[in-house]
């Protein structure tokens, strides 16, 4: 079977005119010159990194991924689609040539492949779960072959949405469903950025997320501290209460029962302890935490990362410096 393709024209699809124009899809490079004799994903590797030395390992295999795709993968005859945010189509046509290096032949891209376009599909046309797919800001991927068939049939002149209201209900349902996916992926990040922190800076972000809880919050000192990361108090002396200890461990493997149970001796009368855990906790930890007579908390890398996101607006530049997050606005259903 041909392959099945998305190729997007430039930053907001500016090119997508002169795509259809000039009957081709098109990447950039800048620098990298001719792809004709980079034949393997190894020698693209090489060229963007020789190209792009500034460039991190997964930024390198990720350029290199595209190139090598753009050049060699797609084949005579498969199919193609891109977008033109301006008018809401996409364009759909086959590829009809092999790779071909012509600067100044499209704007900005000198490394372009010819294609006959035989469609122009109105983005409204399309069900919610097919534009979510078709949504991905990768340069170059493949939609994957639900969405080749709808578009295949759009292209043939055959409805593919269900009627109104029965459309209404569904599209709902699609949004309701792709926003639970979408906020589980972003969570999950959120996640994989935190733990990338390094046992200081980590002490740091439990600090900040103290203060945005309404409490003033201070990183104790480099050294033996008893389990005593982070120190906070509404007045930030720890002369009122509740005075909160901290103890954070920035570690892979779980927290087990005796470090609970020697954090929780370290408590004293009015305290209230707040234990955190990159790893997570056993069982046994848990149950440490539930029979202290001094009230414990204990946070995971899950939690902490909910915690993080409910309580972000009210994070001090510390924070934020540690953990950059951007609000994403949602369509309501």
């Amino acid at each position: 079977m041909s392959g099945f393709w998305m190729v997007r024209a430039g930053e907001g699809g500016y090119l997508a005119d002169e795509f259809v124009e000039k009957s081709c899809v098109a990447v950039g490079f800048d620098g990298v010159g001719d792809f004709t004799g980079l034949t393997t994903p190894d020698l693209f590797k090489a060229a963007v990194r020789s190209t792009y030395p500034g460039h991190s390992s997964n930024q390198i295999a990720s350029a290199a991924g595209v190139g090598h795709r753009f050049r060699t993968v797609i084949r005579r005859d498969d199919h193609v689609l891109t977008y033109s945010p301006a008018s809401r189509l996409y364009h759909f046509g086959k590829v009809i040539g092999d790779y071909e290096f012509l600067p100044g032949y499209v704007t900005d891209y000198a490394h372009m492949r010819r294609v006959k376009w035989v469609s122009h599909i109105a983005r409204d046309a399309l069900s919610t779960e097919s534009r979510n797919s078709l949504g991905s800001t990768l340069t170059l991927f493949e939609p994957g072959e639900s969405v080749r068939k709808e578009i295949e049939r759009l292209a043939e002149g055959k409805s593919t949405l269900t009627p109104t209201p029965a459309r209404d209900v569904e599209e709902r349902n699609d949004v309701e469903r792709i926003y639970s996916d979408q906020l589980s992926r972003s969570h999950e990040f959120i996640k994989d950025r935190i733990n990338q922190l390094d046992p200081r800076a980590m002490e740091q972000l439990a600090a900040s997320l103290l203060r945005a809880l309404g409490l003033r919050a201070r990183v104790t000192s480099v050294g033996p501290d008893r389990g005593r990361d982070v120190i906070a108090s509404p007045d930030g002396l720890g002369l009122q209460s509740p005075r909160v200890i901290c103890e954070v461990k920035h570690r892979k493997g779980q927290i087990g029962a005796p470090d609970v149970r020697s954090f929780v001796a370290g408590l004293r009368g009015d305290d209230r302890g707040l234990f955190l855990s990159t790893g997570g906790f056993s069982k046994e930890a848990k149950y440490e935490a539930d029979r202290a007579a001094i009230p414990v908390t204990l946070l995971d890398l899950d939690e902490l990362a909910r915690l993080v996101v409910e309580h972000y607006e009210r994070f001090d530049d510390q924070g934020r410096a540690l953990l950059p997050l951007d609000r994403i606005y949602w369509p309501k259903p």
